[in-house]
């Protein structure tokens, strides 16, 4: 079976009661994981974690802040994990301007408190850092950013996320250096910089596709619609990590670096592209475009090169972003007019495609 070596392991995921989270967590357990969640509880009303009940899959969830280095730390050493996948973050630009040390606090310093106690963990083998395609300085480009590009960040979401790789690495140098692996340590540790993900269970506050769902009811406000993204569904960058995960758990210390997963450069879309389509596949989407000149700073051109995940992962897009934003509003249609969730088919259906 693919993914073979999570059977019976020991996974702790942090972020797992959000949108990413949520359905890694799913996967892992489809391939016989014992998988150990720490998150705040969910802040939405509606969201993926509860309306599929995944807390009931979980060995142990520990609901606390990744700034409780205490209560993470304990969580951890009772947890005894094998791997580490890192996704707890305030994961919004724009309330990141509202909100600067909180974003800070919880993208930087809660990957430094991951890192940290990790030190103290017996078993631990792996651990994968999940941070974002905008940790790049970024130019405006034509052409995808690679992992040995300038880390940057305008707005304090980016920065804070730079920051995160910056400790990433810096620890993996200071505490976990490759070249000691097996003798001073056993644990080898990547990041990875994954580009816009998209798919059903999001509700998330400013982003496109939830703010355009809720737009069914009560129309939605389009600010940047000519800004170019690297869409992929969300099962396209998980799948990446999994696999990344499986070769630091055989021990290849080659993969504790960085990596991109994001769509082939000739597949991105811009916002207006994404809408026309979502429009397409359900035509109850509506929304107005409303440039606010006034907003805070956005890129307007973000790409990656995917070349070094595709040759040293054998990683691939599977989906084009069209067929991204359709099994992502196929998933929001479904759920509101049938009381349907499609995220089991959807993931049986990927990996059907592996």
């Amino acid at each position: 079976m693919l993914f073979d070596i999570y059977k019976n392991k020991k996974v702790f995921i942090t972020g797992h009661t959000g949108f990413k989270g949520s359905w890694l967590s799913l996967w892992l357990s489809r391939i016989g994981a014992k998988i150990y969640g720490y998150s705040l509880k969910p802040n939405t009303i509606l969201n993926h974690f509860d309306i599929l009940s995944l807390n009931n899959l979980f060995a142990k969830s520990y609901f606390a802040d990744i700034n409780d280095y205490n209560t993470l730390e304990k969580s951890l050493i009772e947890s005894n994990p094998d791997i580490i996948f890192h996704l707890a973050a305030q994961p919004l630009v724009r309330y990141s301007y509202n909100n600067p040390l909180e974003t800070f606090q919880t993208n930087a310093i809660g990957t430094l408190n991951i890192l940290s106690c990790a030190r103290k963990l017996k078993n631990l083998k792996a651990i994968v850092v999940i941070t974002t395609d905008k940790v790049y300085e970024n130019k405006e480009w034509l052409w995808g950013y690679r992992e040995n590009e300038p880390l940057g960040g305008y707005d304090p979401y980016s920065a804070s996320k730079a920051c995160a790789e910056i400790i990433t690495n810096s620890m993996r140098r200071s505490f976990f250096n490759v070249e000691q692996f097996e003798q001073t340590h056993q644990v080898l540790i990547s990041s990875v910089r994954a580009g816009n993900v998209i798919g059903g269970g999001d509700w998330s506050e400013d982003r496109l596709i939830p703010d355009i769902i809720k737009g069914i009811e009560k129309m939605a406000i389009i600010r940047n619609p000519n800004a170019i993204r690297p869409w992929q569904h969300v099962l396209e960058p998980l799948c990446g990590y999994l696999i990344l995960g499986e070769k630091l758990l055989e021990g290849k210390k080659e993969f504790a670096t960085s990596f991109n997963f994001g769509p082939n450069n000739e597949d991105d879309l811009s916002v207006k592209e994404v809408l026309n389509l979502a429009v397409l596949f359900w035509n109850k989407i509506s929304y107005q475009i409303q440039v606010d000149l006034n907003a805070p700073h956005e890129a307007n051109l973000l790409m990656l090169d995917i070349s070094k995940a595709r040759k040293m992962l054998d990683w691939k897009p599977i989906l084009n972003s069209s067929q991204a934003v359709e099994w992502t509003i196929k998933w929001y249609k479904e759920f509101y007019e049938r009381k349907n969730i499609l995220t089991y088919k959807q993931l049986e259906d990927y990996m059907e495609k592996l």
